[in-house]
């Protein structure tokens, strides 16, 4: 008897003690991320909503941080400084249609705006088929909002 009183209490203060550990943590994670660029738009910046995508549909830094071999960064912890998509991801705007036949996968994703587009909209696309849904937008004014006139 005194073994599973043991190991009940031990269940119920680990499940405390990781929701403790989860709770801080995202408290520390930016609720929504501003994404701007140090070049001209044609559609109003992303906010992306950081939080969300972490607590809600469970996402893993991984997913969207990666070294400069592509590779996804799971060494990443709360807290940690992580360099902006545009540090590598430097060619300002979309390389697209025609300009783009002919070019390589890593030449293509030099260009910032391909970059996101390929990690935000592939990831959307793969939700929305495997939950049967379009919850996740997958067109522009899904993400962007449209620019304010001035």
């Amino acid at each position: 008897m005194k073994t599973r009183t043991l190991l009940l209490t031990l269940l119920v203060f680990g499940c405390a003690f990781a929701f403790a550990a989860a709770t801080t943590i995202a408290a520390g994670m930016p609720d929504v991320i501003g994404i701007h660029t140090p070049y001209k738009m044609k559609k109003g910046p992303v906010k992306f909503t950081h939080k969300k995508h972490v607590e809600e549909h469970k996402l893993a830094c991984g997913e969207c941080h990666h070294d400069d071999q592509g590779k996804p960064r799971n060494d990443l912890k709360e807290g940690d400084t992580v360099k902006k998509c545009f540090d590598c991801h430097n060619k300002p705007g979309e390389l697209k249609g025609k300009k783009a036949k002919g070019k390589s996968k890593k030449e293509k994703l030099a260009y910032h705006a391909n970059a996101l587009h390929k990690n935000c909209i592939g990831c959307h696309k793969a939700y929305n088929k495997k939950h049967k849904t379009k919850a996740a937008p997958q067109k522009c004014t899904g993400c962007h909002p449209k620019k304010k006139k001035k």
